[in-house]
């Protein structure tokens, strides 16, 4: 065989050996896989970083300070889309909060996408601030950093927020 045609033409800097499986996944496209991923290594690198101090609660966004709130006490927080949803904004990737075993808060608005886009910006400013940890799939939850600011987070401060959210139980 001809050398010259075995070499690549050019090649493709920065991606990850995951990154050329999504791209050609129709399945973990639908899934969401590249902005779960994405989250995932995002907080995976704030985790590595031993250096790093949390941010003080004045610097983030009020979105994240109400999933932060949120999840005070019980730290687990999942991403989730529905992809049957009719239309479009309610079949948007959005941050679900377990409050506690049996109640969960949904940071999503169907009829406002951009709320459920800067809940999904909170989202991605924790995970950059080491205050959110990727366990599997789309299952994140606080750190140990993430928990001790959370606490200290009042509910007046973040109720305009918490209000943005639905409630909704283990059976509804």
């Amino acid at each position: 065989m001809d050398e010259e045609f075995s070499k690549p033409i050019s090649r493709v800097t920065k991606l990850q050996p995951v990154d050329s499986y999504l791209s050609g996944s129709w399945e973990a496209l639908g899934a969401g896989a590249p902005v779960l991923v994405a989250l995932s290594q995002l907080s995976s690198m704030a985790m590595a970083d031993s250096n790093s101090l949390p941010p003080a609660s004045d610097e983030l966004l009020p979105e994240a300070k109400a999933i932060l709130f949120a999840a005070k006490d019980r730290g687990m927080i999942e991403l989730k889309a529905q992809n049957a949803a009719f239309e479009a904004p309610s079949r948007m990737i959005a941050v679900y909060v377990e409050i506690d075993e049996t109640q969960t808060i949904a940071f999503r608005d169907p009829h406002k996408p951009e709320t459920t886009v800067a809940f999904l910006e909170g989202f991605r400013q924790l995970c950059a601030c080491g205050l959110v940890m990727h366990h599997i799939y789309r299952d994140f939850s606080l750190t140990s950093k993430g928990f001790h600011l959370a606490r200290q987070l009042a509910k007046e401060e973040v109720q305009p927020w918490l209000d943005k959210g639905t409630e909704f139980g283990l059976h509804e």
